[in-house]
């Protein structure tokens, strides 16, 4: 094997030119995401007026493995891409572990986080198909602030609904977010009927991205010339972070790397599958035999105790149904710092690939995965965004097994995001102020009683 770099860096000219599309190598496919009117699988007329019509052709494409990345995109993406692919010496060292830590870097751009990869391209559509105007939702604020950059860039008009605590809890996202030109509105608000009736059901709500997400879709729908965009779950936005994947595969075939283990934090699932993607079709034609492992909270523990079942993907029950583990549309998790894995359910490819045993998850509390950033920051000298370190804590996990048994397995995992914008969590941790909140099976049962019968 070549003398393996701290870095490794891949030129503009080994950048991927296409995106990586799994479901073509599936053996089972996802179920369809279903009309709840009709009962029957969506067709690109019924999402239409949602998404944009590039997005909705993409999300139903489950036969071409490889779907071309605009020139305009590619250009977009040459100002923070290619990530690096960086081996953890320093942890490795302080770890006194056999085992050889790798993590793939998204935070070197300005929102900092992996979400520019997708904001780019759904607000690229947008512009391409003449919209004028878009709406979303955030969690921690890392997809309202790469969707707020993208649309600056693309002079398109953004409303961003964010999740009310985390608007709270995260001032300077929202700042940004401002900076680059977008509205936010901390959700659940007064300025959609959803919204109100939300609060109407349950006062003095922290809110949830459920929440958001119908009020996002609610203001989409009665505006002229708007849509929605979405930061995570849809098959479009895994498809477009497969870039993510994409690039961690050339640059460990660059160096004859061969992983045993791929780590990656989950709240919706597309840094987890877009990360994943290319190894993942590899494994179903069994030409590796690597572990896949979902990080997520226990607060909103989707996979790990979650129902695998049809459910809308909004509070206000306004999408369609997608297959997904979920637990409930009504779902409300803990005002915890856990960022932005508090989606209630999971991205329908990663829900199937779990389902079908090609994927492991485990759920963490929120102190023992801020004491993981902090020794991962104290060696490496980056300070990971809280839902990045979910994956750091099982990769020192794992590399401790590996001390523990002597085994010199090769582990991989997604730093998704840096956590500067969130030293108010950290501060708490320091100060001892935060708490770990697992649901009870009675907090569950009431998101349960909320899928559709």
């Amino acid at each position: 094997m070549k003398n393996i770099p701290y870095k490794i860096h891949l030129s503009e000219d080994e950048m991927p030119k296409k995106w990586h599309n799994v479901r073509s190598r599936m053996k089972e496919l996802p179920p369809p995401i279903i009309h709840p009117g009709t009962g029957k699988p969506c067709t690109a007329d019924d999402l239409s007026p949602i998404f944009c019509k590039d997005l909705v052709e993409q999300e139903l494409n489950v036969t071409d493995e490889y779907i071309d990345i605009p020139e305009e995109i590619s250009d977009f993406y040459k100002m923070y891409r290619p990530s690096p692919l960086i081996r953890a010496y320093s942890l490795e060292k302080k770890l006194q572990t056999p085992a050889k830590l790798y993590y793939k870097f998204e935070g070197t751009n300005t929102s900092g986080s992996h979400k520019l990869n997708s904001a780019a391209a759904q607000v690229y559509y947008a512009k391409k198909q003449g919209i004028t105007s878009l709406t979303t939702e955030t969690g921690a604020g890392q997809w309202g602030t790469a969707l707020s950059m993208a649309c600056a860039f693309f002079d398109i008009d953004l409303t961003v609904y964010m999740v009310k605590v985390s608007s709270e809890q995260k001032p300077y996202r929202k700042g940004v977010i401002e900076t680059y030109g977008a509205k936010v509105v901390p959700s659940p608000s007064e300025t959609t009927d959803v919204g109100r009736k939300i609060l109407q059901d349950a006062p003095g709500t922290g809110g949830s991205l459920g929440c958001a997400i119908s009020e996002a879709i609610e203001t989409a729908v009665k505006t002229q010339n708007c849509r929605y965009v979405l930061g995570s779950v849809l098959n479009h936005v895994v498809l477009h972070q497969s870039i993510i994947g994409m690039e961690t595969k050339i640059a460990l075939e660059k160096y004859g790397i061969e992983p045993d283990i791929m780590i990656g934090c989950a709240g919706g699932g597309s840094n987890l599958g877009g990360f994943i993607s290319p190894f993942m079709a590899d494994k179903l034609d069994g030409k590796n035999n690597i572990r896949f492992i979902a990080a997520e909270p226990v607060s909103c523990p989707s996979l790990t105790r979650g129902r695998y079942a049809l459910d809308f993907g909004d509070t206000g029950k306004t999408t369609p149904l997608l297959m997904m583990y979920t637990l409930g549309n009504g779902f409300i998790p803990s005002p915890n710092h856990a960022g932005g894995l508090r989606f209630h359910g999971m991205s329908p490819i990663i829900s199937k690939l779990y389902h079908d045993g090609h994927l492991e998850a485990v759920a963490l509390e929120q102190k023992s995965v801020f004491e993981a950033a902090i020794e991962f920051a104290r060696c490496e000298g980056t300070l990971p965004a809280p839902e990045s370190a979910h994956a750091v804590r099982v990769a020192l996990d794992e590399a401790v097994k590996c001390k523990e048994t002597g085994e010199e397995k090769t582990i991989v995992f997604g730093l998704s995001g840096t956590g500067y914008f969130d030293v108010a969590a950290y501060m708490a941790y320091n100060a001892g102020n935060l708490t770990d909140y697992i649901p009870t099976d009675e907090d569950l049962a009431k998101g349960f009683a909320t899928l559709p019968q």
